[in-house]
């Protein structure tokens, strides 16, 4: 009797089998980031647009460092769950950020925040 060969093939799940085609042929059309790109966008700091500045110095609103690194862990917790525009608060300071540009649109402090209704945000955090 002969002897037959048994070859086994491993089983994929069926919506994965073309999983490498269907990259490479999405690839032309998305650019890919490398890591560093994506390192470089989790660890850079949010800035503060030229408005929130003013908004800042006329209402003498300052960021420790440890309360500006809060932000910036907290902008950074927004963008991995896909909030775009963001309104935080952290130590009776109202900011609203544009989380997809890590920028601070305004700042308020707790008395200017008071009775202010925030439109076109997804996103809120208190802290």
């Amino acid at each position: 009797m002969a002897n037959p060969q048994i070859y086994l093939q491993p089983f994929m799940p069926v919506n994965n089998q073309n999983n490498v085609s269907v990259h490479v042929a999405n690839n032309n059309k998305k650019s890919v980031q490398s890591f560093a790109d994506v390192l470089k966008d989790t660890t850079q700091e949010v800035s503060f647009s030229q408005h929130a500045l003013k908004r800042m110095k006329e209402r003498n609103i300052t960021l420790t460092d440890a309360a500006r690194e809060k932000l910036n862990n907290t902008v950074g917790k927004m963008a991995q769950k896909g909030a775009r525009e963001a309104l935080i608060y952290l130590k009776d300071t109202a900011f609203v950020v544009s989380v997809a540009n890590k920028t601070v649109i305004t700042a308020m402090d707790g008395e200017n925040a008071k009775d202010n209704i925030f439109t076109n945000i997804d996103s809120a955090a208190i802290l």
